[in-house]
């Protein structure tokens, strides 16, 4: 009787495309995230921000979990730190 092929053989591919996976979709999201994180973290009075909802605005407060923005002229609005997708860049940023 001869052997039959060795499991991890059998194994290899599906182990082959987890590690692709990893590194084309795991890896860069996990990475996107924490930049995420760290500019919420660093929010302060006068950033200018863009809200995921499209809303461009100037932070005037930051509270632990919202953040009020200056949208116009005596016009503020209280949205969630979650909700800020982006920081503009400044000239010479």
């Amino acid at each position: 009787m001869g052997q039959g092929p060795n499991p991890l053989i059998n194994l290899l591919p599906i182990i082959l495309i987890f590690i692709i996976f990893y590194f084309l979709l795991i890896k860069p999201q996990k990475k996107q995230q924490d930049l995420h994180k760290k500019m919420i973290a660093s929010l302060k009075k006068n950033d200018e921000v863009i809200t995921a909802g499209g809303i461009h605005g100037t932070v005037m407060n930051v509270k632990d979990h919202t953040v009020t923005l200056k949208v116009d002229d005596n016009v503020k609005v209280e949205v969630q730190k979650n909700s800020i997708a982006t920081m503009k860049r400044r000239a010479g940023e």
